[in-house]
């Protein structure tokens, strides 16, 4: 059984992992909008591990026996300055995230819950490669200042697929 206090934090996580994909999916419109399809794509493949993200925390709750409560999504912003901007807007993203986890890593040490630490050992390794990649990006873009280099990053973002985590084994 989980406790009271870890069950509200982890479905208080499934909203922020829904947020995310419903962020990214603005973001995945702005980029279509601004005909970068690369980017728009990257952000859609991004949506759709955000809400695997979700459905991983809202299977471990109901596998501990608790309820899943869902709350409301807040609106995500939709517009940014420049594909620079909405890309370092997803890094910060991903850092507040981060944080999140590891606030409910520190929540289940504190309570000695050793099945909520290690399910949350994959999402703390999952947030470094997060951030590492949309850092990367960043970088990229930064580095050609919104010149023909965006389309060459354009191109390359939208190589990207989207790969389901492999299944529970029973």
């Amino acid at each position: 059984m989980i406790s009271n206090t870890m069950l509200q934090a982890l479905n208080e996580q499934i909203n922020e992992e829904l947020f995310s994909a419903y962020l990214y999916m603005a973001m995945s419109a702005y980029f279509q909008d601004k005909n970068l399809s690369g980017f728009a794509n990257w952000m859609e493949v991004q949506a759709l591990e955000e809400f695997t993200h979700a459905k991983k925390f809202y299977d471990y709750i109901v596998e501990r026996g608790g309820r899943v409560a869902l709350d409301a999504i807040k609106k995500p912003q939709g517009e940014w300055k420049s594909p620079e901007d909405a890309i370092a807007a997803a890094y910060g993203h991903e850092q507040h995230i981060s944080g999140c986890i590891n606030r409910l890593m520190d929540l289940a040490l504190s309570e000695k819950d050793h099945a909520s630490v290690a399910m949350l050992q994959w999402f703390v390794t999952e947030q470094v490669e997060e951030e590492a990649s949309a850092d990367a990006i960043l970088s990229k873009l930064k580095m050609v200042s919104g010149g023909n280099g965006l389309f060459y990053i354009d191109r390359e973002l939208g190589k990207r697929v989207f790969s389901a985590p492999a299944a529970k084994e029973d």
